[in-house]
Order: C-alpha cells, then structure tokens, then sequence
C-alpha cells in the first residue's frame, strides 16, 4: 500500500516587483510523479536546487501544490480538514537541529510534540522512554541539548519526532551540517527505526554512501525527477550520474574504474565486501 503517491505534482515559485507585479515564475517542481509504500526506506537524491526539499515540504503540507494530486496516508494535501492529520502521520526532520530543538532538556524536548497532540501525561513518558532508546539516547535524557555534539543533537530531534508515532519519517537533508561521525550516528538511527519499527522513510540528501541500503532511489534536477530505481540499479550507471555532476559511492566508483581497466567486475557494486568478494572471484579464475 502506497503511504506516499504524488501525480504530476508542480510547485511554482512567483517572483514580484516592488509594484507586486510577477517579475517570474520559477517551477520548483516539473511534472513529479513519486510513489512510496508503508514501511519502504526511499531515498530523494540531488543537487542544491534540484527540488527535492520542496517536494520533502509538500509531504508534510508545509507547502501546496500548484497543479498535480498528492495523497498522504490517504488524504489530500490541498485539504484544508485534513492538514493535521498529515503532519500526525508525516514527521518532519530538518537540516538543523538546533531549529527544532526548544527545551532546556532532552526529555522535556522528546515529550513536547505528543503533548501538544493532547496525549495524556503518563502516556508521553513513556513514549519518551521509547523514543529515546529507539535513537540511543536514553543515557543523555537529563542532560541539556546544548551540551551535544551535532550527531546527538540530530537523534534528540529525531525522537522527538519518534515520540509522536507518524507512521512516516521526511528527513530533509539530516546529516548535511554534521562530521562524519555524527552522519554515521544518525544514517544507523535512521535504518534501525526502518528496518525494527517498521516506520516509513523518506531521505532527502545528497550523500550516495547514505542510501545504498534504501529500498528505492529518486535522483532529482531542475525540479524533475531523472532516474529512479534500487540503489543498484543506480548506481550501476556511474557515466550517467556523472553527466549529471553526481557522484557515486567511493567503492562503487573503484569497481567501476577497475572494471574499465579490464577486470571482470559486476556492476554496482555497493559494500566493500562485495568488491573484495568480487576481486577474490577475479583472482580465482
């Protein structure tokens, strides 16, 4: 069952004079049409401007569509009546925590959301208590937001997000103001919640390592979308995303130059062992 179902889906961006009249329209989205089923972890890849945070914006009803359907669990976007119950079951997740996270300590932030759904007090403590063991952060429940490194940040907003049960996550480029310790801290948190509870992900980013787990990839630019398919299937047509200044998995790219070098590599190869499983292959023949 699709959790997610966009139709031709365009979003204009008016620009105005001094005098209010349209200087310009931008389409930050073209004609978009992406699909995603309850429980898959999908991810939306491009570039800055590519169009895949408008569209992370529209899942959550932050921003309507100009022409084209999107239906959310079920209800139509450009409902009105129904606005609340789409930001219920679609969490949002931004690119800086420090913008959604507002209390003084880590537990009073996780249990801010469901309160101000009305859920009753014993209740959010303990979806608190869950929420902070989903993400690995149950030790840190007293300790202040900012005595944490970026990575920790991220997770504290991530449950928070958790501790109000959306049936669907939008992660609207997580790890983009992290180290690459904080990344690998929140892509694990992300995954884990997937994979054990079953909740739905959509990743925006443009990190390909991020997303060789995903059950499906979108590649976005100039508001369309260009390529979709498994992380394989993407990253099989290195030349392809190249002409799209894209980038690869660092393995990946290996195999490939190595296959171009003549060894008899598979395509889209994604993990270190299966390049090495591949290599061993090659020296066994």
């Amino acid at each position: 069952m699709n959790i997610i179902k966009a139709i031709n889906l365009v979003h204009e961006y008016i620009k105005r004079d001094e005098d209010n009249n349209v200087s310009g329209i931008t389409k930050a989205l073209d004609d978009v049409s992406i699909e995603v089923k309850e429980g898959d972890f999908v991810a939306i890849l491009g570039h800055n401007g590519s169009g895949k945070s408008t569209f992370a914006k529209h899942i959550n009803a932050l921003l309507s569509p100009t022409s084209g359907t999107l239906i959310v669990d079920g209800k139509d976007v450009l409902d009105p009546t129904k606005t609340l119950e789409i930001r219920k079951q679609a969490g949002m997740v931004f690119q800086n925590p420090d913008n959604q996270i507002i209390a003084s300590v880590v537990e009073e932030d996780v249990g801010f959301g469901p309160e101000n759904l009305g859920v009753q007090t014993e209740e959010i403590w303990k979806r608190v208590e869950k929420s902070l063991k989903t993400v690995g952060m149950t030790a840190y429940r007293h300790h202040s937001p900012n005595k944490l490194s970026g990575g920790q940040k991220q997770r504290v907003a991530i449950a928070g997000v958790v501790a109000m049960e959306p049936k669907c996550i939008i992660l609207d480029e997580p790890t983009a103001m992290l180290d690459p310790n904080g990344r690998k801290e929140v892509i694990e948190a992300i995954t884990e919640l997937n994979k054990k509870k079953n909740i739905t992900v959509i990743l925006i980013t443009h990190y390909m390592e991020e997303v060789i787990n995903a059950d499906f990839v979108y590649v976005m630019e100039s508001g369309k979308v260009i390529m979709k398919g498994v992380p394989r299937e993407i990253f099989s047509q290195v030349e392809e995303l190249k002409k799209h200044r894209l980038d690869v998995p660092q393995i990946t790219l290996l195999a490939h130059e190595l296959k171009k070098s003549g060894l008899d590599i598979p395509d889209g190869i994604l993990t270190r062992e299966e390049l090495i499983n591949a290599l061993l292959k090659v020296s066994q023949q």
